[in-house]
């Protein structure tokens, strides 16, 4: 089945649920502060109910300090707006200019880029000289992503992960967020003989090579183009710019769907849809640097060329583009709501081995204590806030019953999550929202005694998300303008 969309709910339905969320988040972000040593690393998810790190990449740093912003936008106290701002100016700018990661949306946006939309909104007072800080840190970290490009075959590129050249993660898609503040603030990256290198081209090339290649569309590209389904990696030879296979670094298999993976798909390209329309006019197609194009492929790359192809490389129109970015984001939309439970949790990975003992688990309410497979509520958290953006994309551009069809389902699964079993209650839990899962693979999840899947913790990347959600849906209830980073 799929999930039961509840067509009557509304955000202001929501409002006492979100307002609980929020009072529970307040002492939670307080313990976390007091609780966790910046020298030991970033807080990462929760193990028996306290934050602890695990070093692979500091990449959720951003984060725990961003999660002060958002509070203090819903409460208005201003301990978290201090807290936030001391550590961002304390912690973060390692992060502006680390060079070795694919995360700049996830630690810098929800930070700098935080204080600098609280700022330009008037929600604190203006300061030039916090604001240009604010800026051009944004610009700073913008450019560094940017740089990390692998040029591939066709005469494209994207974005590599932290893996290495020829590792493309279906995760940059929500940090491409950071290539676009940093364009609209005027920005370049700057390269060898000062070459001037369009973020706006880069961020463009890069989703174009994600939706080919991440995401599939059903149309016989082997047995397992199921339509909407998410790779979580693709690898290409970084030698030539070949594509190669598709992979999966925490999800079960290449040939199945980490649910995180796909709930980024969905969030980074409905957010990347709202970019393109806050840009004026026709400066998409006056500022792209398609106007020619790239080299031609022949030989052994045409024979390795993919052949489901969205488009032809080069010469790209706005038009195209839009098409191919709705495209991508209502097929991993649609996929998700096909295979997540009857109320919006999905499991950890649609491929996971010991599904088949849930029996009709698609047809019934999640069940995180399960003891068979674990569910991922970071994804739901994720999921929804791209659900909702989607929805309100396409009503805007005159797809009214799809839009609402996204946006009802985005409001069922912020219902599940703000309530229990999700929503984390204890006071000596530093986690918001409960049942979140970090790397199955590797062992990393927490299994509590007489439990024999990981349940009941909580992660960073989990608990942001759902506070960015509820005040998503907060600012609609208080009759503000929709929360988005992109100016208009």
């Amino acid at each position: 089945m799929s999930l039961k969309i509840d067509t009557q709910v509304t955000a202001h339905a929501l409002r006492a649920r979100i307002e609980r969320l929020f009072d529970l988040s307040a002492a939670k972000i307080l313990s976390i502060e007091g609780g966790t040593s910046p020298e030991a690393g970033a807080p990462v998810h929760t193990v028996r109910g306290r934050y602890t790190a695990r070093g692979w990449t500091e990449w959720t740093q951003g984060f725990q300090f961003g999660s002060a912003l958002l509070q203090f936008e819903a409460d208005g106290d201003t301990r978290f707006l201090e807290l936030g701002r001391r550590q961002t100016m304390a912690r973060m700018a390692t992060h502006v200019s680390h060079v070795g990661v694919h995360d700049h949306g996830f630690n810098n946006v929800s930070t700098y880029g935080n204080l600098w939309r609280l700022m330009r909104e008037g929600r604190i007072p203006f300061d030039q000289r916090e604001n240009d800080a604010y800026e051009l840190a944004l610009k700073v970290s913008g450019a560094v992503q940017a740089a990390r490009w692998t040029r591939t075959a066709d005469g494209s590129g994207f974005i590599h992960s932290f893996n290495g050249p020829h590792s493309l993660f279906i995760d940059t898609m929500r940090t491409l967020r950071s290539l676009a503040i940093a364009h609209q603030l005027g920005h370049v990256l700057m390269g060898e003989q000062d070459v001037r290198v369009s973020l706006l081209e880069r961020l463009i090339r890069h989703a174009q090579v994600t939706a080919t290649y991440n995401v599939f569309y059903g149309e016989g590209d082997g047995p397992y183009d199921v339509c909407g389904r998410v790779a979580h990696e693709s690898v290409f030879n970084p030698a030539n710019g070949v594509y190669r296979c598709p992979n999966s670094q925490q999800g079960y298999s290449p040939f199945s769907t980490w649910t995180r993976g796909l709930a980024w798909a969905i969030l980074g390209f409905a957010e990347q849809l709202e970019f393109l329309a806050a840009l004026p006019g026709r400066s998409l197609e006056s500022e792209l640097c398609f106007h020619g194009r790239p080299p031609a492929v022949e030989g052994a790359f045409a024979s390795l060329k993919r052949t489901r192809r969205l488009f032809t490389v080069g010469a790209l129109t706005p038009n195209e583009i839009r098409f191919w970015m709705t495209r991508a984001a209502t097929v991993t939309a649609d996929f998700y709501l096909e295979n997540c439970c009857a109320d919006g949790i999905p499991m950890w990975d649609t491929g996971a081995p010991n599904l088949h003992r849930l029996g009709d688990y698609l047809d019934r309410p999640s069940d995180p204590y399960n003891p068979w497979e674990p569910v991922d509520s970071s994804a739901a958290a994720i999921a929804a806030q791209g659900l909702l953006r989607l929805g309100r994309h396409l009503d805007r551009t005159g797809r009214c019953r799809e839009g609402r069809r996204y946006r009802q389902a985005g409001l069922t699964v912020a219902r599940t999550l703000f309530d229990e079993p999700y929503l984390s209650t204890r006071p000596r839990h530093q986690g918001l929202i409960l049942h979140s899962v970090y790397h199955r693979p590797n062992g990393w999840d927490h299994i509590a005694r007489g439990q024999k899947v990981p349940n009941g913790e909580s992660s960073m990347w989990g608990d942001y998300h759902a506070r960015e959600l509820a005040l998503l849906l907060l600012r609609e209830i208080r009759g503000e303008p929709p929360l988005v980073f992109f100016r208009s």
